[in-house]
């Protein structure tokens, strides 16, 4: 089964959205509420705010469900800070902000920007987090 993958535009702005990516850290929604709600359809409404504001906040979703396409990417500003902090979200993932390489089980590495690690069990994504936080009822 092909991943879904939307798109929501405005002017030169292009927002993608790629709901199985989605840890639902919510930092989106508790960023930039009225572009990003999911309570409405459709859930992302980019007249709520200017370009500049939809496009920090893009680029803050952990998972990278959220994404601009690469023509408007902005240079990352991760690059140049050695530090990673890392967030307890409650009830929800760990939330590491920067760029890390993780080293799998299996030895394998994957160089992350921005990932949300599965703090749960639940993930079928392990060590990231798929969102099964919500469905199991994880308290944490």
């Amino acid at each position: 089964m092909k991943d879904v993958i939307k798109r929501y535009t405005k002017d030169d702005l292009e927002v993608v959205w790629q709901p199985s990516k989605c840890t639902h850290s919510a930092v989106c929604a508790k960023t930039l509420g009225d572009v990003f709600n999911p309570k409405k359809r459709p859930w992302i409404n980019l007249d709520a705010s200017d370009k500049e504001s939809i496009e920090n906040t893009v680029r803050s979703c952990p998972s990278g469900a959220l994404s601009l396409p690469d023509a408007q990417a902005i240079p990352d500003s991760t690059q140049d800070r050695p530090d990673v902090t890392i967030t307890l979200l409650e009830n929800g993932p760990l939330l590491i902000n920067g760029r890390t390489t993780i080293t799998l089980s299996d030895g394998s590495q994957q160089a992350k920007t921005n990932p949300a690690l599965c703090r749960c069990g639940a993930s079928s994504n392990k060590p990231f987090c798929d969102g099964s936080h919500t469905k199991a009822g994880f308290k944490g």
